[in-house]
């Protein structure tokens, strides 16, 4: 575990790299998942493609309505580990791990029983409905144990270990990806199961995951022990403040994500290879995001820490610099995407239609990566302070107008596809910019949790 005192009192540069490179290799190691993921599917054809990528939005859902717990546990665990009050931090772990329960439950029902009318919604068309409906179900039975094993991944690195999580993260990734063309493809008695293979690969993945790092914080991983972790006496109160602090940007992600469900529709006026193309365009941006979302868990841990040992003045230093080093790499990532498209587009697919579509797409993204950079890393300093309306009132606004702009650019403009890329890009630059004036504000430095 990473010291208290190194994280409230330490070098920032190297505390930043020590608590944003384990996330990254693990992030990294979810990138490769994700492409080797899109990869095999190619092979099936773009029909495929779509349907994972129509699924792919649904998904996302998931992590938003995760980041509720997620989001809250981080910013108390981090605050009262910051402040040396043990007797709250495994309080707030075991409210955490309740919560994630009552929640995990509920999302794997309803999600497994509405799949097809979702799916509808986005106007997937009837060859994709039949591969799509397999693959989203299988995740959603998964769904419990990911809300499981991300809430204690947010209690690890909330009290400064990256590490354990990451390690975990790598190894279930690697298990994903040996499943992968196993079950996709099948081999000796174990049968092809073609898209819904890769959905089984992950859930397989995931259990794994959850239950390793269970067992890990169970025998003192964290550097603390969480005595009687299953004997947890709910406290409604406190569920209520965990909810609260994450609820403002778990809604802004969700509102974010239900956007993504109105702009696939308006991609999918424009055939399946768009479709196709909008998801090998959202694995390499997810390249950048995850990226970021490494330097935002080290600024969501380091403010967090600060602000509760009384440091707040290098609570925001920690976090422009983990901006600023979020901005360098995603600057490199802009370079390649505006310089070497064609290539990248070329690895997932040799449908022409398909790889024009996503030349345009990554093109266009590459104007935005670094804005990226602004709008994920600050956002996680917010949240570790525990004041997350502010980029709410940022994200919310600014994700609702994706969808008149898009229908705008595409149609009334005569942009066509490339109407949709652009939305994405102008809304990605406005958010950035308005993060970066409201968090040099410094109120969050006063939020009390």
């Amino acid at each position: 575990m990473q010291r208290t005192d190194e994280i409230t009192s330490g070098p920032i540069a190297r505390t930043i790299f020590s608590l944003a490179i384990p996330v990254l290799l693990g992030m990294f190691m979810q990138f490769a998942l994700t492409s080797t993921d899109y990869y095999w599917v190619g092979k099936l054809g773009p029909t495929a493609q779509d349907a994972v990528t129509s699924s792919m939005v649904i998904i996302w859902t998931i992590y938003a309505m995760i980041t509720i717990i997620a989001v809250g546990v981080t910013a108390l665990v981090a605050r009262y580990v910051g402040a040396g009050d043990l007797d709250q931090v495994t309080h707030f772990i075991k409210q955490g791990m309740a919560l994630t329960l009552v929640l995990g439950a509920v999302f794997t029902v309803a999600g497994f029983v509405a799949t097809p009318g979702i799916l509808r919604f986005m106007d997937s068309g009837p060859t994709t409905l039949e591969l799509a409906i397999p693959y989203l179900r299988i995740f959603f039975l998964s769904s419990i144990f990911f809300f499981w094993q991300d809430t204690i991944y947010a209690v690890f690195r909330a009290s400064g270990d990256t590490k354990t999580p990451t390690l975990v993260g790598v190894a279930s990734v690697v298990l994903n990806m040996v499943l992968d063309p196993i079950l996709i493809f099948g081999i000796g008695p174990i049968p092809a199961l073609g898209v819904a293979g890769a959905s089984l690969a992950t859930a397989i993945a995931i259990l794994a995951a959850a239950t390793a790092i269970t067992v890990f914080m169970l025998k003192g991983k964290l550097g603390y022990q969480v005595k009687s972790a299953f004997a947890v006496k709910p406290h409604f109160k406190s569920m209520v403040k965990i909810a609260r602090i994450g609820l403002p940007i778990s809604s802004q992600q969700f509102v974010f994500v239900i956007v993504y469900w109105f702009l696939i529709k308006v991609v999918h006026a424009f055939g399946e290879a768009a479709g196709a193309a909008m998801g090998i365009g959202n694995r390499m941006e997810s390249f950048s995001y995850l990226t970021c979302y490494g330097f935002s868990v080290a600024a969501s841990t380091l403010v967090g820490q600060n602000l509760g040992a009384k440091k707040p003045d290098r609570a925001a230093r920690c976090a422009w610099g983990a901006t600023g080093i979020a901005i360098a790499i995603t600057f490199v990532i802009s370079i390649l995407f505006i310089t070497c498209p064609k290539a990248i587009a070329s690895v997932f697919t040799d449908h022409e239609e398909v790889i024009s579509i996503a030349v345009d797409y990554l093109i266009i993204l590459g104007i935005s990566q670094m804005a990226m950079a602004l709008e994920i890393v600050l956002e996680g300093a917010f949240g570790g302070a525990g004041d997350t309306v502010p980029p709410t009132l940022v994200m919310v606004p600014l994700s609702i107008a994706r969808i008149p702009l898009a229908y705008y650019l595409a149609f009334n403009l005569n942009w066509g596809i490339n109407g949709v890329w652009w939305t994405l890009t102008f809304t990605s630059l406005a958010k950035g910019l308005l993060l970066v004036a409201l968090f040099k504000r410094g109120r969050w430095k006063l939020k009390e949790i």
